[in-house]
């Protein structure tokens, strides 16, 4: 049985969300799962939203769990409702839990199915809540564990800083797109992206990127 990822994930403090907040947020990741399925053509992706603020997805191919996990993120806090607020920090959070080992799943039976990445991915979503951890990695590998628990832990600093065009200009970043193409998405000059970039932490997050991608290959591919 192959190595899978299982993407667990829920939004942080939704109950205080306002209505209109909560149902921009989750339109927004229905529309943004349908993107990421269509995105990578040829891999088995599959996302499924239940009791309305959590989610759950299957990445068959683990190399890709992070930077997926992170263009959700990136599109959940660049989510805006002027009605709500005019802040230009994220008026919305998201905890996401990358679980990778072997499993066994049905697509249109995601909280149904079972198997090691599906344990390690639901049990250190209910840890991260109560330590305050944004973004996760758990597997069978206790040193790939302890890296990447240090890792994200960096990620989550440099997360929390984010304003909404930080995570504009990294959603699009991940997706592949130039400066010039997201100065041309958003309306704004090619220098202004680039300091949205480096506010953004970019680099940084490149790195990190890159190294999980080395790690997964070599472990779990």
């Amino acid at each position: 049985m192959k190595n899978i990822a299982i993407l667990s994930g829920d939004l942080i403090n939704s109950s205080e969300y306002e209505s209109t907040t909560l149902k921009a947020v989750v339109t927004t990741l229905k529309k943004e799962f349908a993107v990421i399925e269509a995105q990578y053509p040829g891999e088995r992706i599959s996302f499924s939203i239940y009791r309305g603020d959590s989610f759950q997805g299957v990445v068959e191919n683990p190399v890709l769990a992070l930077t997926i996990a992170l263009q959700i993120k990136a599109a959940v806090n660049a989510v805006t409702n002027a009605e709500v607020s005019k802040s230009t920090t994220p008026i919305a959070g998201i905890r996401i839990s990358i679980g990778i080992g072997e499993a066994t799943y049905q697509k249109d039976a995601l909280a149904e199915s079972n198997g090691e990445a599906f344990q390690y991915s639901g049990r250190t979503l209910d840890i991260m809540k109560a330590e305050g951890m944004k973004m996760a990695l758990t597997t069978a590998n206790a040193d790939v564990n302890s890296e990447f628990k240090v890792q994200l832990k960096f990620l989550d600093a440099t997360t929390d800083r984010w304003s909404i065009a930080s995570a504009e200009v990294v959603y699009f970043l991940l997706k592949g797109y130039k400066e010039q193409e997201i100065a041309t998405e958003l309306s704004r000059s090619q220098a202004a992206i680039n300091l949205r970039k480096k506010a953004a932490g970019w680099d940084e997050i490149k790195l990190l990127l890159e190294r999980y991608t080395q790690v997964a290959q070599q472990y779990f591919v």
